[in-house]
């Protein structure tokens, strides 16, 4: 449905903080699936520990960090959002800003080698605010839920600094 080119020229980010590599499906101001394939080639693992142990050690050694997990699964709630009218250029037209989360929950550890399914669904759009619920999946299975997030646009020249 939506390849690199298309994402990229939705969203601001890029590597390593691009986390959204392929949209499967969109129905525009309703909801999105998405991908992101967890590899061992990406820079937070660079640090980590390099011995063998058990799966729990491993799930604790080489699970994909919550924070990304949901900051992968907000841009492709980025990408739901600007479907009709997208800008990738944050120095102009609408700034996307993370507003807040409530009810995420994470209920089992992303390993590399693994695709992350995030499905977003948008609950409500208020002017130029828009909530959204969801989860994410592995291989059919539920690794986290997100009871709600919000994200505002708000115009990129209100929030430059005044020069003088």
């Amino acid at each position: 449905m939506a390849d690199q080119a298309e994402i990229r020229g939705r969203l601001p980010h890029r590597f390593p903080m691009l986390l959204v590599d392929r949209v499967l499906s969109v129905e525009p101001e309703r909801s999105l699936v998405a991908n992101k394939a967890v590899s061992c080639n990406e820079p937070w693992y660079a640090a980590g520990p390099t011995g063998h142990g058990d799966t729990a050690s491993a799930a604790a050694a080489f699970g994909y960090p919550g924070t990304l997990l949901v900051e992968s699964w907000c841009q492709s709630a980025g990408v739901l959002a600007t479907w009709e009218s997208p800008n990738p250029d944050v120095l102009e037209g609408d700034v996307m800003l993370f507003g807040g989360m409530s009810g995420v929950e994470f209920h089992h550890p992303v390993l590399p080698g693994q695709v992350l399914e995030h499905r977003v669904r948008q609950e409500r759009r208020v002017g130029e605010t828009v909530m959204f619920e969801g989860e994410s999946l592995v291989d059919g299975r539920t690794v986290m839920t997100v009871g709600r997030i919000t994200m505002a646009f708000r115009p990129a020249r209100v929030l430059r600094p005044e020069t003088s």
